[in-house]
């Protein structure tokens, strides 16, 4: 085996690239069909060596090709981890947003809750809430503005405002 690596093995490795066209997958085809042509001992002569190796390393080459057409047909139905959407940044804004909620005053939560996930609209809000619409009006706003400032990106500010520090 030593002296057919040693003597052959540029030949193996250049018969090897061709099959593959890839230089590591080259060196690996010729070093995995050297270990399997010598596992198990047996008397051939240096040209049936070498030949018993090209023919492993053929038949190596097929059947890698054969499973990873096999694999390209199966891959599109599997789920792949990079196209699921990373839910920490909504898990985050979501937190974000119920300790928000949790520093309006009660009306302005109510009305902004109503609002916004009811989706209700203002007269509406003002009969579940027992007052009028302009007072709901007033809470919408206020919240609006307090959400608005509890829910700022400073650097979203520093960008638009580069006074301020």
């Amino acid at each position: 085996m030593a002296v057919l690596a040693g003597e052959r093995g540029a030949a193996l490795k250049r018969y090897a690239f061709l099959l593959c066209g890839d230089d590591a997958e080259a060196d690996d085809l010729v070093q995995e069909a050297l270990v399997r042509a010598f596992a198990k001992p047996g008397r051939r002569s240096a040209e049936e060596a070498e030949a018993y190796v090209r023919r492993i390393m053929l038949n190596r080459f097929l059947d890698t090709a054969r499973r990873r057409r096999a694999w390209s047909r199966i891959r599109p139905l599997l789920r792949h981890d990079d196209l699921a959407p990373d839910q920490a940044g909504a898990v985050a804004a979501t937190a974000d947003v119920r300790a928000a909620l949790a520093r309006l005053s009660p009306r302005q939560r109510a009305a902004t809750v109503l609002r916004y996930y009811e989706d209700l609209t203002v007269p509406q809000i003002a009969a579940a809430l027992g007052c009028r619409p302009g007072t709901v009006k007033r809470y919408l706003s206020e919240a609006h503005g307090r959400l608005a400032e509890l829910l700022a990106d400073p650097t979203e500010e520093a960008r638009w405002n580069p006074t301020r520090t």
